[in-house]
């Protein structure tokens, strides 16, 4: 359980500092025989605050009990 904590905090700061997260996707615009076109978009999502400060807070209560559980 710590171990999970420890990974939701990371996750959580990382969802504060940076904001959210970005991807590119291809997809196919004109094939017509050996001619191929190609087209590039950039997708951005953004990820609110409050969800990174529930993770802090969710990954420091699973550190707590999992430390708890091992004295």
């Amino acid at each position: 359980m710590k171990i999970a904590g420890i990974l939701l905090i990371i996750a959580g700061v990382a969802a504060l500092i940076y904001g959210g997260f970005s991807y590119t996707s291809h997809k196919k615009a004109v094939d017509i025989g050996a001619i191929q076109i190609n087209k590039t978009e950039n997708h951005t999502l953004p990820v609110p605050p409050i969800l990174g400060i529930v993770a802090i807070v969710g990954g420091g209560v699973l550190v707590y009990f999992g430390a708890k559980e091992g004295r």
